[in-house]
């Protein structure tokens, strides 16, 4: 390809993003295309299947100071839920005493959708096209009362892998993007250029938006609506093996859609569609402050057999 002036360059991302886009929209509807995965028909893991020792290896060497980032927001009764999703932890009581050392103690009692609140990993039991889900999985043949008998979160196993963050507010020149605002691929090639980094297969992609400052602070207003991936940036993304993409929203796509007809069309291109995991509500402003774009990820979701997903705290260490 002859080299491309940046407008001429610009233009033509637009463009390819615009028929990916149109492509992607029409494959949502198309489900007896997308199955079975390339992992094969009885794989459980999806993209999960792309970490490898080398990509352990690869995040270790992107350690240089030791510096941990916590990406985990504080679980409490105040933080913003989705719809009519609830939380509370209660003290019953205290115990004891026990021995002649009195010994005392104290359990805690948690009601709530316990891997769909909070910092949030999505599994691939959690988001379906209709009655499939992944790799064409019908619902009512595993999604039972007592837990998902397929694709429950204790299949994923620990991500060990190479994380980069996407900061496209200073791609922007602003701390915030807007509600509604659509990432596009030229953002995230212009965000990946500006900081010098590239995406390789395995990786962990995490957006920054700036979303979170309104977490706790205007849950209302952050509940409305988020800056988020399309379909064309999340078919990037695809294109390019990632295992996860995370970001600082309550969605990680861009709501409301663009097209007003969709429901969290990214959701389905990505989990269903292709088997690569969602984490929604993780702390990005430290690594944005501290311009660190690529760090070595670290996250074991829970090991709650059935489940739809996990909470958790994800590690960034550089």
């Amino acid at each position: 390809m002859p080299k491309l002036s940046p407008i001429t360059r610009s233009r033509w991302l637009l463009a390819a993003a615009a028929v990916a886009a149109v492509a992607a929209t029409a494959a949502l509807g198309q489900a007896d295309k997308w199955f079975p995965s390339r992992w094969g028909a009885a794989d459980q893991r999806g993209a999960a299947n792309e970490l490898t020792p080398a990509k352990v290896l690869e995040a270790k060497n992107l350690i240089k100071t030791g510096t941990v980032y916590q990406l985990g927001h504080v679980y409490e009764s105040s933080m913003p839920l989705f719809g009519t999703r609830h939380f509370s932890l209660r003290i019953p009581q205290t115990f004891g005493p026990m021995g002649t050392n009195n010994m005392m103690y104290h359990d805690e009692v948690i009601s709530g959708e316990l891997g769909q609140i909070g910092t949030q990993f999505d599994g691939l039991g959690h988001i379906g096209i209709g009655d499939l889900f992944y790799n064409g999985n019908d619902r009512k043949d595993f999604a039972k009362a007592e837990g998902l008998v397929k694709l429950g979160v204790e299949n994923v196993g620990a991500i060990a892998t190479r994380g980069v963050l996407i900061d496209v507010p200073a791609l922007k020149g602003v701390a915030q993007l807007e509600g509604g605002y659509e990432i596009s691929v030229a953002d995230i090639t212009g965000a990946l250029a500006r900081q010098k980094v590239e995406i390789h297969a395995g990786d962990v992609v995490i957006f920054h938006t700036g979303w979170s400052s309104l977490w706790n602070k205007d849950n209302a207003k952050f509940n409305a609506g988020a800056p988020g991936p399309g379909l064309a940036a999340a078919q990037y993304l695809i294109d390019h093996h990632v295992v996860m993409v995370g970001s600082d929203t309550w969605s990680m796509e861009v709501i409301p859609n663009p097209n007003k007809d969709l429901q969290f069309p990214v959701h389905q291109l990505l989990i269903p569609r292709n088997g690569t995991y969602i984490f929604e509500n993780l702390v990005t402003e430290d690594l944005a402050r501290d311009r660190v774009y690529e760090f070595a990820f670290f996250f074991a979701p829970l090991k709650l057999k059935g489940a739809t997903g996990s909470p958790g705290n994800p590690l960034a260490i550089r």
